[in-house]
């Protein structure tokens, strides 16, 4: 014990001295890391130590965490409680011994302390917050600061000492993680200790109402305990009733700007606490207060809220009547918030935005608080020269193992007669009449109308019946339409006529050979071939065998085919107003 009274008096940091000070006291078997058995010896050792130092700084008078403190040449050290728990600090992130220690350090150091001296203490928690907080430390010993924490909790006054409770809370929300179980209520457990103490009996020389007094702070009852509501009829209309008496208070005396502003609040938040008074004296003043009909306010709010909460059982939701008075009650009091100077519009939606966003806290201890830390995948590492194993797939590859497994679990899927079925004609005929309404807005490049079916195109297919009035005039057969039609088809006859008398007049006149390249090349598919052939007989020759076998081969072949195409083009020349003049079929001479 007397090497660390030593090493607390000596200078610099920790890591220079503190690992030779253990090994220089326990003489461990390992150089470096401590054993189960050395680890209580070092433990049961500097406890001792701490209490002594506790005792000293009590009796000398100084607080524990400034005791030995000295200024020397304008420089503070440290006291000899804070240097210690350096020292065990350094030992423990490091390892050397084990993690849990210095939490029982600074428990013990708050259980020997006053609460004045444990706001100091808990100064000293606060800074080493993040070291505390690895994760080689946290999980040695996150049960025991829970533990200590929830003891200073308990000795503290909730109404006195707010702020330090606060500094407390906000300690643990940032050293636990969000998904710890240890810090939420999953049960939904309301604090029905938190009993609101009024006058029952009116006093003497009172100037309010004091029924209005008793039903005002009766309100209270209901607010700490909000699922009786829901179990008990009564209450549920014993509250409402009392509470619409308080909003029509309210609403008859509204508060002026120049009242929110004569009770700054900014000046109040300084001076805050949680409880109110209720003596029935101090009711007409209150009442004026802005802050105070603000809290009672966004109280109603926050009981609405729970009883509109998703995810309840049947017994726990309120019945169709209570939802419609919830809803009228809910608008009443936001309209109240929103008269409420000063600025009482944006606070209105500063507390809508809170709300909003505690639902989904709601839903997440409702769904068993899943953690949302995800650890990262762990990558294989292959070894070098290994060979990759090739997934067997069942049926061969991945697309049909999977289809196949999908039809185990649908047995059905093939018998559908969903599956196989014909489609109705309006379903063809619906994307065509859409193309055609200007008032769609599609641009002609993506209309449907890339084939021509009828002398209007694919869009003279559609009933006139899907059509809007002003495209359905312009499809609508015209009294004449049908001579026209009949005019059109008996000239193409004609002209389709004539080109085959002029085809077989010049057949005649060319002899032999000629014959019959003139007739190839008048039923070739194309006009190359044809004008290439006739330049050839033109030259008084005859075609070279090759290419005279290649031509009638490929004429036997598809002279069908060929006879077809030639027809259409002539009938394509007809409509277009004269005949394809680009194959010369004049006798040679």
């Amino acid at each position: 014990m007397e090497v660390f009274r030593r090493a607390i008096l000596q200078p610099g940091p920790p890591e220079s001295f503190a690992l030779q000070t253990v090994q220089q006291v326990i003489k461990p078997q390992k150089q470096t890391k401590l054993v189960q058995d050395e680890n209580q010896l070092l433990e049961n050792i500097l406890r001792t130590l701490l209490q002594e130092l506790v005792s000293s700084a009590v009796q000398s008078g100084e607080q524990i965490m400034q005791y030995g403190q000295s200024i020397d040449d304008g420089d503070t050290t440290q006291g000899h409680i804070p240097r210690l728990l350096d020292i065990v600090l350094y030992l423990c992130e490091n390892e050397h011994i084990e993690g849990g220690m210095i939490f029982q350090l600074l428990e013990d150091l708050t259980e020997m302390s006053t609460m004045r001296n444990c706001k100091d203490v808990f100064g000293y928690i606060e800074s080493k917050q993040d070291i505390l907080g690895k994760p080689e430390l946290f999980a040695r010993g996150k049960l025991v600061m829970l533990r200590t924490c929830n003891q200073l909790l308990r000795r503290l006054s909730k109404a006195n000492d707010v702020v330090f409770c606060g500094r407390i809370l906000m300690f643990l929300a940032h050293f636990f993680p969000l998904s710890e179980r240890s810090a939420v209520n999953i049960k939904g457990v309301f604090n029905t200790s938190n009993e609101t103490k009024y006058e029952k009996d009116p006093p003497d020389g009172i100037s309010i109402d004091f029924n209005f007094y008793k039903t005002f702070w009766s309100l209270q009852e209901h607010f700490c305990n909000p699922p009786s509501l829901t179990l008990a009829p009564t209450k549920w209309k014993k509250f409402t009733s009392g509470l619409m008496v308080v909003l029509n208070t309210f609403e008859a005396q509204p508060l002026s700007d120049e009242e929110g502003d004569a009770n700054s609040l900014e000046e109040e938040a300084a001076n805050f606490s949680i409880k109110y008074l209720t003596s029935s004296k101090l009711m007409g003043l209150e009442l004026k207060d802005p802050s105070f009909r603000r809290h009672i306010l966004v109280q109603c709010l926050i009981l609405f809220d729970y009883l509109k909460a998703p995810g309840k059982s049947e017994k726990d939701l309120p019945s169709d009547s209570m939802k419609e008075e919830i809803k009228s009650c809910e608008e009443r009091v936001k309209k109240l918030l929103e008269m409420t100077p000063p600025k009482g519009e944006n606070f209105l939606h500063k507390i809508e935005h809170i709300l909003e966003r505690e639902k989904n806290w709601v839903w997440w201890k409702r769904d068993g608080c899943p953690p949302f830390e995800k650890q990262p995948a762990e990558k294989k590492v292959v070894q070098e020269g290994a060979k990759k194993r090739r997934p067997r797939w069942r049926m061969g590859n991945k697309e049909l193992s999977l289809l196949w497994k999908w039809a185990d679990q649908n047995p059905n899927a093939l018998t559908d007669p969903q599956r196989v079925r014909t489609p109705a004609i309006t379903d063809y005929w619906k994307p065509l009449a859409d193309d055609m309404d200007p008032a769609a807005g599609i641009e002609a490049e993506y209309h449907h109308k890339n084939n021509r079916f009828t002398e209007f195109g694919i869009e003279g297919v559609v009933p006139l019946e899907l059509l809007t009035p002003e495209e359905r005039s312009k499809y609508q057969a015209k009294p004449n339409d049908k001579s026209k039609r009949a005019k059109k088809e008996e000239t193409k006859g004609a002209a389709h006529q004539v080109e085959e008398n002029q085809i077989a007049t010049a057949a005649n006149e060319i002899d032999g050979e000629g014959i019959r390249a003139v007739l190839e090349a008048s039923v070739t598919p194309t006009d190359t071939d044809a004008t290439v052939a006739t330049g050839d007989m033109s030259q008084g020759g005859s075609p070279i065998p090759d290419e005279h076998q290649k031509q009638s081969s490929d004429t036997d072949v598809g002279q069908e085919a060929g006879q077809m195409e030639a027809d259409a083009e002539v009938e394509a020349g007809m409509i277009d107003g004269g005949m394809d003049t680009e194959v010369d079929l004049d006798p040679v001479g």
